[in-house]
């Protein structure tokens, strides 16, 4: 009996070390559940309420701060942090201090809940994070929802990496008009793998390929995270508390396309993809394409992303070969918007010959590749992902794989991720600066009134007022009352 307690806590030891050898843990963690007295537990991570008397101020603004809490909300159905909010009345900043520089990733909360205390229809706001536009004229849900009323408006969540080497991260709210307020319900910082972004990448293009750099120091927000061939995988099956979306909504041809699921062990290999890049749950699915009656296959899977034109994309492909029954098997071309990124793609050389083994490749594409010609609106474009045989594919064997597709939007010239605007345009038509401005402008201006008026006053004392002096050939008057009535009207003060 004591050999099996022995061994027993001798295995749950082993496997303890090693789930803390495989966890995640950032140099800065900052979660922070906005407006709210007492701390939340999401995902089995602690959100401080950031309205805790004891909690220490993260937060300033230049006017009102209300604290919001939802009015009769659903019992169970969402995570505390969207049952409180924190709202804006004027221009307001979050600041973190961070350790080291480095990529942070910031997550932002927002959930317009019912509220008798405001109407969130009128919530209308920009955000900048370190001098980077994200979000302008935000509403808090999403732009092509119909309905705009609380009740429709489920959470959403806007993630984005920013590259900090100042020592902190300054989160701005700013109403977009005097009418308009910001909420959000909860934010997180945290500081990203070092291997998370790559300083380079390809460039793709209508002329081909050719490599980007510079890629690190770009500001990025998340559009897409794929799970190609699996289910929904949530921040609690994610190292880095991502969600992954399953891939049906995308993808464009799916007769040719087979799923295949894998069981066995993830072989990470040290320099290559870790579980930060991308998790177990994504690399064990994937979509495959397969040799037909003993010939190559000729058909290519595609899947096509929604997108805003105007920018430049990182498209991170995830590969991971769960599907071949030996190494040097597998050959495949991959296509972003119809153009030839990478030809004869051998994923057993990538992976040094490991089966099981995860594998990515960075691509970028600008606006004018990434634009739909046959797209019924101007301001939104298609990005499409495809990946079929080539000519050094054999038969009987598999003919392309897919595990993942992430997409990310870099800013553009402005630094801005959310329109043709700059942070320094935002804080000069800011509605409250503005009105401050002016106030300010005004006790200026008759300041200057005022100091005029003295000047002149003053300088009519000197020339012109005083005391006038009796004459020396006054005739004397012996009635004192009479000379008292004369003295008295030659000495006044005009």
């Amino acid at each position: 009996m004591a050999i099996r307690i022995g061994g027993f806590l001798l295995l749950f030891s082993a496997f303890f070390a090693f789930s803390v050898a495989i966890s995640f843990s950032p140099a800065d963690e900052y979660l922070v559940d906005c407006g709210s007295v007492v701390d939340s537990t999401v995902d089995n991570r602690r959100f401080i309420g950031d309205d805790s008397p004891s909690n220490v101020i993260l937060f300033s603004s230049e006017g009102s701060i209300i604290t919001l809490q939802s009015e009769n909300p659903a019992p169970n159905l969402l995570p505390q942090i969207y049952k409180t909010a924190r709202v804006f009345t004027r221009q307001a900043k979050y600041e973190f201090n961070v350790a080291d520089k480095g990529t942070l990733m910031v997550r932002l909360h927002f959930h317009r809940f019912n509220s008798s205390r405001i109407d969130f229809s009128d919530a209308q706001f920009h955000v900048t994070v370190n001098g980077y536009v994200v979000l302008s004229n935000f509403s808090g849900h999403d732009d092509d929802d119909d309905d705009d009323s609380p009740a429709s408006s489920g959470p959403r969540v806007r993630e984005f990496l920013i590259w900090v080497d100042v020592g902190k991260v300054v989160i701005r709210f700013v109403p977009s008009k005097d009418s308009n307020f910001a909420f959000v319900n909860a934010i997180e910082v945290i500081s990203a793998p070092k291997d998370l972004i790559a300083d380079v990448a390809t460039s793709v293009s209508n002329d081909g390929t050719e490599q980007f750099s510079g890629l690190v120091r770009q500001a990025l927000e998340v559009v897409y995270r794929v799970n190609v061939g699996g289910k929904k995988v949530t921040p609690f099956n994610d190292t880095l508390w991502r969600t992954w979306v399953p891939d049906e909504t995308f993808l464009k041809v799916a007769d040719a396309s087979q799923k295949v699921y894998f069981s066995g062990r993830i072989k990470y290999r040290l320099g290559g993809a870790t579980r930060e890049v991308g998790p177990d749950n994504v690399y064990n699915t994937a979509r495959v394409v397969k040799s037909n009656s003993g010939s190559v296959s000729r058909v290519n899977m595609t899947w096509e992303l929604p997108v805003s034109s105007g920018y430049k994309y990182l498209i991170r492909l995830h590969f991971c070969d769960i599907a071949s029954m030996s190494i040097g098997m597998l050959y495949f071309n991959i296509y972003i918007n119809g153009n030839l990124a990478y030809q004869d793609l051998d994923i057993s050389d990538a992976t040094n010959y490991v089966l099981a083994s995860p594998y990515y490749i960075d691509f970028v594409v600008d606006d004018e590749s990434s634009a739909s010609s046959s797209s019924s609106s101007s301001s939104s474009g298609l990005i499409s992902v495809s990946v079929g045989p080539s000519s050094k594919s054999v038969e009987h064997a598999v003919d392309a794989i897919l595990n993942g597709i992430e997409i990310m939007k870099m800013n553009n010239t402005m630094g801005s991720l959310d329109g043709f605007v700059s942070t320094e345009m935002i804080l000069n038509r800011c509605p409250n600066r503005r009105n401050l401005s002016l106030f300010m402008s005004m006790v200026a201006f008759m300041c200057i009134l005022l100091s005029v008026y003295i000047v002149i006053q003053r300088r009519k004392a000197k020339d012109g007022f005083g005391w006038l002096r009796l004459s020396d050939n006054a005739p004397e008057d012996n009635n004192s009352k009479t000379a008292d009535r004369v003295g008295s009207e030659f000495a006044v003060k005009l």
